[in-house]
């Protein structure tokens, strides 16, 4: 149990840094002998406070997923998703996709795998797009940074596109459009311990979360701090009415154009949110900045050059059409909702 008390240490000591974040800024911006009322000084002043608020809520919900992670194996998951039919089986493996942390070389075969088990192709889209797109991280974040309510909105509004977006491809019958190898292929990659269920002890547990933290937080720590870093441009010296006039509910178009401004970025949850907090203190309109940030990870060229080793390029332009239209609905929505925030 040594470890346990460690992690319970560890936990106060998490809430107390968290809940002093701010007055450390101000302290370390005090000391630096600028002042927040100058272009530079509020970057500065966003930067210092933002990296280690994001850092510290991306460690404690990659360590929580990473326990949890021990209890949902990919074989589990297909084994769950395994002869379910269109519908039930997209809810389901939309709300899956939220709690299963699975690391970036699973990705392609995993996605066979659900195949080969007799997954649907509908049902196995509508766990891929929940899970970059309705991920834990996202969730934690936007929970910390604009309350529950936008939190749940998104969550609500991300399944309801993995869902339909499942169906609709299901029921278009593309399975055609797949590679020829892909039926043939055997999974060849394993991620996190082999060593799950009930045999595992919650020292081992523990010793996952950690495990999974280095490895995460480890791998994209540089894309937080150049996000962070970003939005501290955006933040201190970017016009409010500029962005307000490009990116403002008013604009009916700036949806549209914030999911395809989106599409060619490459970013995680972690790295994308403090650019969308930064555009949101200038006068951008939540929606519009919402469409941004689920295209950026969710429909990110990277994503489509991964997916092609798999799927005929038809296939990928079903998908992404499919998706972009749901995303620009989930903006439309978030600026009828939370006109201002």
């Amino acid at each position: 149990m040594k470890l346990a008390g460690l992690a319970a240490s560890a936990v106060v000591a998490w809430l107390l840094l968290y809940s002093n974040l701010e007055p450390l800024a101000d302290m370390l911006l005090h000391v630096s002998g600028l002042s927040s009322a100058t272009r530079f000084g509020e970057a500065l002043h966003f930067f210092i406070y933002e990296v280690p608020k994001v850092l510290m809520l991306l460690t404690a919900v990659v360590f929580v997923m990473g326990v949890v992670h021990t209890f949902i194996s990919p074989e589990r998951t297909r084994a769950i998703l395994s002869g379910r039919r269109l519908g039930a089986g997209n809810m389901l493996a939309a709300s899956l996709g939220i709690v299963t942390p699975f690391c970036s070389c699973s990705a392609v075969p995993l996605f066979i795998g659900f195949l080969q088990a007799g997954v649907p192709l509908g049902v196995t889209f509508s766990f891929l797009i929940s899970a970059p797109m309705v991920n834990e991280v996202a969730l934690a974040l936007l929970f910390g940074m604009f309350g529950w309510k936008v939190a749940l909105l998104y969550m609500a509004m991300g399944l309801l596109v993995a869902i339909v977006a499942g169906m609709t491809i299901g029921r278009l019958g593309m399975e055609r459009y797949l590679e020829e190898w892909v039926q043939q292929i055997q999974q060849s990659c394993s991620c996190g311990s082999e060593e799950t269920g009930e045999a595992m002890t919650w020292n081992r547990r523990l010793q996952e979360g950690v495990t999974h933290v280095r490895e995460i937080v480890g791998k994209v720590w540089l894309y937080i701090v150049l996000g962070v870093g970003l939005g501290a441009g955006i933040h201190g010296y970017v016009p409010e009415n500029f962005m307000a006039s490009i990116m403002g509910a008013e604009a009916w178009w700036s949806v549209p154009a914030a999911v395809l401004l989106g599409v060619p970025m490459y970013s995680n949850a972690a790295g994308i949110l403090p650019v969308v907090q930064a555009l949101l203190g200038k006068g951008a309109a939540l929606g519009t900045v919402m469409a941004f940030m689920m295209s950026v990870i969710a429909l990110s060229a990277p994503e489509m050059i991964i997916l092609r080793k798999v799927l005929r390029p038809q296939l990928i332009a079903v998908f992404a059409g499919v998706v972009a239209a749901g995303i620009m609905l989930v903006g439309f929505v978030f600026n009828a909702v939370f006109p201002t925030l």
